[in-house]
């Protein structure tokens, strides 16, 4: 089982490039932690603006100790969150199958 955070963010205009940027560091330093699966950032083909993190981890523990770090303080909220004009996260667990195959 795993973990998995998928943010959405629009940058402001003009800002995709510096964020993307941001991105590719806060992306080396999430590797490296422990129970970071994978850390993948995506852009927008329609709207290069729009940019997607898909980030899978062992448990929520990990998420959690994640968004704790040094970096994630630094890199995402010191930087990357003001060059942002909209921010949205969901957390998702694995669908439970033996409860999906009863429905």
């Amino acid at each position: 089982m795993s973990y998995v955070v998928v943010a959405r963010y629009l940058t402001n205009p003009g800002e995709q490039e510096r964020v993307l940027a941001l991105l590719d560091e806060m992306t080396r330093r999430s590797l490296a932690e422990p129970g970071c699966r994978g850390y993948r950032v995506h852009q927008g083909v329609e709207d290069v603006r729009t940019i997607v993190l898909y980030e899978e981890y062992d448990a929520e523990a990990d998420f959690t100790a994640h968004c704790a770090s040094a970096h994630f303080a630094e890199i995402v909220l010191g930087q990357v969150v003001p060059l942002l004009a909209s921010r949205d996260v969901v957390r998702l667990s694995p669908r439970d199958a033996a409860a999906a195959d009863a429905r």
